[in-house]
Formats: C-alpha cells, sequence, structure tokens
C-alpha cells in the first residue's frame, strides 16, 4: 500500500499539536518536513528547534527535505531529529559522501532531484539511499500544479530500481490531489508527500484515506 507523508509547511501552525494527532488517527505513514534557507529556494521554513519540538509529540517517523545550500554542513544537527534525512542533488555536497554520512548518523539516506534533473544522473548513487524524492513542482513553495514530466522520472527510476534489485522507496513531492495520486502509484510511487490538499480539507482524516483507497 502507498505511504502518505503529508507535509506540514502549509499546516496552521498554532494549532499544528492538533493537526497531528488527526493524521495519526487518520493512518499516515510520516511526517514530511521541508527546510528552507532562503538561498538555495527563495524561501524560509524552519529548522531544528520546530522539528524537535514536532517529534516530543508524535511517533510519526520524520521525513526531513533539506533544501538548503550545501547540506553537508548540517548533518549531525538534522539527524538528532530525523528518520529519513534528504538532500537534494543539486544542492552543492559530495553526493556519496552526505548519503554514506547520514547512514552512519542513524538515519535512512533520501536523495531528492529538482524538476530540471533528469533521472540518469542519481543512478550511480541508488544503492546508497534508503528513499529518493522526485520533485513533481520547482521547490520552495506550496500550492503548485503537479508537473507531468515527474512522471517519467518515477517510471525511469522505479526500473532501474527494480531492474538493480534495491530496497529504496520512491518519493514523489508536489501537486498531489485526488487526480494526479493514482498518475504517480501508477508510475511507481511508494511514498506521496501532500500538503494543501490535505490540510486544506475540512476533514484531513478523510483525505488521507482517499488517497489511500486509491
Amino acid at each position: 500500500m502507498v505511504k502518505i507523508s503529508p507535509s506540514v509547511l502549509t499546516a496552521d501552525f498554532l494549532e499544528l499539536s492538533e493537526s497531528i494527532k488527526r493524521l495519526e488517527e487518520a493512518g499516515v505513514d510520516m511526517l514530511h518536513l521541508d527546510v528552507m534557507d532562503g538561498i538555495f529556494v527563495p524561501n524560509i521554513s524552519f529548522g531544528v528547534p520546530v522539528i524537535s519540538s514536532i517529534k516530543k509529540h508524535t511517533a510519526l517517523p520524520c521525513d526531513v527535505h533539506l533544501m538548503i545550500d550545501k547540506p553537508h554542513r548540517y548533518l549531525k544537527e538534522f539527524a538528532a531529529v530525523s528518520d529519513y534525512l534528504g538532500f537534494h542533488y543539486e544542492a552543492g555536497s559530495d553526493v556519496a559522501e552526505t548519503l554514506k554520512e547520514i547512514r552512519n548518523l542513524g538515519c535512512k539516506s533520501c536523495l531528492t532531484i529538482k524538476p530540471c534533473t533528469a533521472p540518469e544522473e542519481i543512478f550511480e548513487y541508488l544503492p546508497l539511499c534508503d528513499m529518493v524524492l522526485v520533485m513533481s513542482v520547482e521547490p520552495g513553495f506550496g500550492g503548485q500544479k503537479f508537473m507531468p514530466e515527474a512522471l517519467g522520472k518515477l517510471s525511469a527510476l522505479k526500473k532501474e530500481i527494480v531492474d538493480r534489485k534495491l530496497n529504496v522507496l520512491l518519493e514523489v513531492d508536489g501537486g498531489i490531489n485526488a487526480e494526479t495520486a493514482p498518475l504517480a502509484i501508477k508510475a511507481g510511487a511508494d511514498v506521496l508527500v501532500a500538503g494543501n490538499y490535505i490540510f486544506s480539507a475540512d476533514d484531513m482524516g478523510a483525505r488521507v484515506k482517499e488517497i489511500k483507497a486509491l
């Protein structure tokens, strides 16, 4: 069954604790936490203190997505509050060494690619990954429309993972809703990041169950 990782970026932070409780009751699999520095992406979100506070109030795994420049500089700090720790292929760190260090720090490693990056560019790094994240929007802001070209990237990565018999989850982030989720699943996605579609709903639990049933 597909896993759901709601992105808290579009949540009401004054009601985040209650929202997380409702998501837990709905059966989500993890929480997606977007860390932005205003340099790698043109927006600023939150950092270690916020994630640390969230972890105190939930048993859900934290799926931390670093949208920051030279992420290797901050691995130790974020690893302390992460279960999955991901960074961008394009962010200026040594990819292989950063993936190895994430695992050495006790986290599951995730490598992320932007819409401009071909999936073939990261094939060599797949054995060092526990998860790969394909961005189906430009990173930096929530509420964007799903880019259909992400489907081909998902399919190419899934084929490579299966052909090489690797144990790597395939995640997709951006514009996921009732229409795009089935397309992403068909293309090979194992984990769906959904933010605005879930947090804008009057009944978040019903939205989660709707996606899970696809």
